[in-house]
């Protein structure tokens, strides 16, 4: 059992964040080792399901966060007269999947993918926070990489990359386009 001074301490941290807290950031503030904060994520995750209140904890990897239960959103939205997100677009969706399963990709990769432009869509999926650029390339033109965001895993109740379904197996004569090995030919900026 773990003491419940250290469970309200938890709490007030992820609520104060607002945002993804990494659990070693957790860890530390509580002068706590990783796995014992991990422990207390686990208790403190538990203990909030069961009393049902208005928040549950997300588990996004290696960070936790503090969000309303899905049923109560559109109450908070009203109240705080938020307006209600756009919904992704056929062609989001299908820029997501080809980033999620592939990542790190250029835009070109995606294009190729896809067979048609997607300079809008990847800029508002940045804007969206779910994709984000990940560095460039050392090749010509250095071209952008992407990947997807924990907002990305958060909107999608995941709490890794490892959590979305297989890829159905393919023909041979519809494989996907090569994208260049990254690992020698990427630098972070």
């Amino acid at each position: 059992m773990i003491n419940p001074d250290m469970l309200g301490a938890a709490e007030a941290i992820l609520f104060a964040a607002g945002e993804p807290l990494e659990l070693e950031r957790l860890g530390a503030a509580l002068e706590i080792d990783p796995e014992h904060a991990r422990e207390l994520i686990d208790e403190l995750a538990a203990l909030i399901d069961r009393r049902n209140g208005g928040v549950i904890l997300v588990r996004m990897g290696d960070k936790a966060q503090l969000c309303t239960r899905p049923q109560h959103g559109d109450v908070v939205r009203a109240a705080l007269e938020l307006k209600h997100n756009q919904p992704l677009s056929s062609a989001a969706f299908e820029v997501l999947a080809v980033v999620a399963y592939h990542q790190p990709v250029t835009k070109s990769y995606i294009e190729q993918v896809r067979g048609v432009d997607c300079h809008h869509i990847v800029s508002s999926l940045c804007r969206k926070r779910l994709l984000e650029e990940r560095g460039r390339l050392d090749l010509p033109g250095r071209p952008l990489i992407y990947g997807t965001t924990d907002e990305f895993l958060k909107c999608f109740c995941m709490e890794s990359l490892d959590e979305l379904p297989p890829i159905p197996d393919i023909r041979p004569d519809d494989s996907l386009p090569e994208e260049p090995p990254l690992d020698d030919q990427m630098t972070l900026e």
